[in-house]
């Protein structure tokens, strides 16, 4: 079987290699585009991989030409939104410079389709509603600033240069792949899944519940979790819409559905057995109180419904991940 071949830029990383598996298992060539700098090279298990940095243009466009990729899945970025704040600098030259150096030589091979892994976060501090795309471009952090950028450059492009584009704006990516060949790993973890399963491991002495005075049922922020699993679906998804006449768009990946912290951390209790050690501080700058999707979009356009992403299921992969890597 010919596989056609696709370049997933940060591939190596945590949703990118899970990314990769789907690509392949859907009969495409995943070629991992990524330095390393986050991402793990035993990750790479499904294609090829080009040590390179998306802002190398050089090594972009060698590996467009060598692979003969015929779109691209960009999930490279920096996306740590306490450290945007005290950094923004690193994001937007990561973020927004590295994307127009990887547009530029996708633009020189004539590779016009892209994939962007967006967020939740260009919504900024939304409501107490499920967010619908139109809402968009209120970020309140470097990082979500960062991303609204790429997106809207995106657009422009497609309008002057015939690049058909889908942003998936991404809402808590969790969980992990059934296989146990991949997960949620990174040498700098923020995220409250994989932090509280480091609590109950021993390898951190509690997990810190960053603000309990929001405005919400029980003073703790609520999010949208969406299995990892389902998310790299969706990105399959969107390149099969790509391949027909549809221009392209942004879309919500989500399940409709917040949960607090407090929840999250009652489910873990359920699903382990165990309680997580916890010690509440004061809130994070540009933590937002309430981000929920409205994924009817996604659900309409790209036929995308999530498969893997109630709590419970997304809490039992993570802690059979986790309880893997001790």
């Amino acid at each position: 079987m010919t596989r056609i071949a696709v370049l997933v830029t940060g591939g190596a990383g945590y949703i990118g290699s899970h990314c990769c598996k789907a690509l392949y298992d859907s009969g495409y060539l995943p070629v991992c585009l990524d330095d390393l700098s986050t991402g793990h090279q035993e990750f790479v298990k499904w294609g090829p991989l080009v040590n390179a940095s998306i802002a190398d243009k050089n090594s972009v466009t060698k590996a467009i030409s060598e692979f003969g990729i015929s779109a691209v899945v960009h999930l490279a970025a920096s996306s740590l939104v306490g450290e945007s704040v005290a950094d923004p600098q690193k994001y937007y030259i990561n973020n927004v410079t590295g994307t127009l150096a990887l547009l530029q030589a996708m633009l020189e091979r004539n590779c016009k389709t892209i994939v962007f892994s967006s967020t939740g976060a260009v919504y900024g501090d939304a409501g107490g509603g499920a967010i619908r795309e139109d809402a968009a471009g209120k970020p309140v952090s470097p990082y979500g600033v960062s991303k609204w950028m790429v997106e809207r450059i995106l657009q422009d492009y497609g309008r002057a240069y015939g690049l058909k584009a889908v942003c998936l704006r991404y809402f808590n990516a969790s969980g992990a792949d059934a296989s146990g060949l991949i997960g949620e790993w990174r040498e700098q973890e923020t995220h409250l899944i994989p932090r509280a399963m480091m609590a109950l491991q021993g390898q951190i002495p509690e997990l810190q519940i960053f603000g309990v005075d929001y405005d919400t049922s029980d003073g703790t922020a609520v999010r949208d979790y969406i299995h990892v699993t389902d998310l790299a679906a969706a990105h399959i998804a969107a390149l099969q819409k790509l391949s027909t006449d549809f221009p392209g768009g942004s879309f919500n990946l989500g399940t409709g559905k917040g949960f607090s912290v407090r929840q999250v951390l009652s489910s873990i209790d359920k699903v382990t057995g165990k309680t997580v050690p916890t010690v509440i501080r004061a809130r994070r700058d540009g933590d937002p109180t309430f981000i929920v999707a409205d994924p009817s979009a996604a659900r309409e356009v790209l036929q995308f419904r999530p498969a893997f992403s109630d709590l419970d299921t997304i809490i039992r992969s993570a802690w059979n991940w986790h309880q893997t890597r001790v």
